[in-house]
């Protein structure tokens, strides 16, 4: 196939059926592709996964490291958005991986809408701060291991209606006081805290 046939040929096929694709299709595709249409293909499928399919045999045992962005939304009752995962029993924050050529305001901005259906704009983020260290590991029930560097941005002010699909099971507001204890991301959430407990303190000197 030339070039043409080959970006038709990925066109048509699902995201499930580019995920199952061999080290060896990859290989073939790749040797005819431009990086700006790597890139694009890599965009599509998710960098996460994309990655991996360059791996061949050793894509579930290669450690990645994984750059992302994650979302403390908060309502009107200081309550904050968790979500629980369909591929696991775990509450956690909406967010995901950073795609090639994205800026991390981008990325937050497109998970919350992809996962949460809420609509968010850039100059409504307010920055937390970049979470990273041991605390950021994370296993997949696949096997997968990675390892996350997520920017944390706090979000007040949002519209649309909440609404998820298949990859959350619930989604609810929580009080800081009542949190589930099957969290997934608690060093997030504990990075929030102290986040409003700086500002409090800080309010309450001036």
């Amino acid at each position: 196939m030339n070039k043409q046939e080959i970006l038709d040929w990925i066109s048509h096929l699902s995201l499930q059926e580019q995920r199952n694709l061999t080290y060896e299709q990859v290989k073939n595709i790749m040797t005819n592709l431009s990086t700006d249409e790597i890139i694009m293909w890599s965009n599509r499928v998710g960098y996460p996964v994309f990655t991996r399919l360059c791996m061949g045999n050793l894509k579930h045992k290669f450690v990645l490291l994984q750059d992302g962005a994650a979302a403390i939304i908060v309502n009107e009752k200081g309550q904050i958005l968790l979500q629980n995962r369909s591929d696991r029993d775990k509450w956690g924050l909406p967010g995901g991986c950073q795609e090639l050529g994205e800026r991390f305001e981008d990325t937050v901005i497109r998970e919350v809408h992809e996962e949460t259906n809420l609509e968010v704009r850039e100059e409504d983020l307010q920055l937390i701060g970049v979470i990273s260290g041991a605390s950021r590991r994370n296993k997949y029930p696949n096997g997968d291991v990675v390892i996350n560097n997520t920017v944390l941005y706090c979000i007040k002010h949002y519209s649309g209606e909440l609404k998820w699909d298949v990859e959350s099971k619930e989604m609810r507001f929580f009080d800081l006081k009542d949190l589930p204890q099957n969290q997934n991301d608690p060093d997030l959430i504990k990075a929030y805290i102290d986040f409003i407990h700086k500002i409090n303190s800080s309010d309450k000197k001036d």
